[in-house]
């Protein structure tokens, strides 16, 4: 454990930044899975929801730094030819 006024502060804050990090991260690959899902159910309407959910989740990881900018690239990329593998 830190002596350190300082170093104490910056574990805390530490820990309480890698909570919102691994709550984001969750909800992230949750949205993702309800996009997959709805496009194995073959719901059009449904799908549309989820892969608009899925890609706002997608942006947001990138600006919190969550996910790389390519990456998130590629996964929009997959979720747009999925879903227009269904029309």
């Amino acid at each position: 454990m830190a002596n350190i006024k300082s170093a104490k502060k910056r574990i805390l804050v530490n820990e309480a930044k890698a909570a919102q990090n691994k709550a984001f991260k969750t909800a992230l690959k949750t949205s993702c899975k309800k996009f997959k899902a709805a496009i194995d159910s073959g719901d059009k309407s449904a799908a549309e929801t989820a892969y608009k959910e899925a890609i706002v989740m997608t942006d947001k990881a990138v600006t919190k730094g969550i996910m790389h900018k390519n990456k998130a690239a590629r996964k929009k990329g997959q979720y747009t030819i999925a879903l227009n593998k269904m029309a």
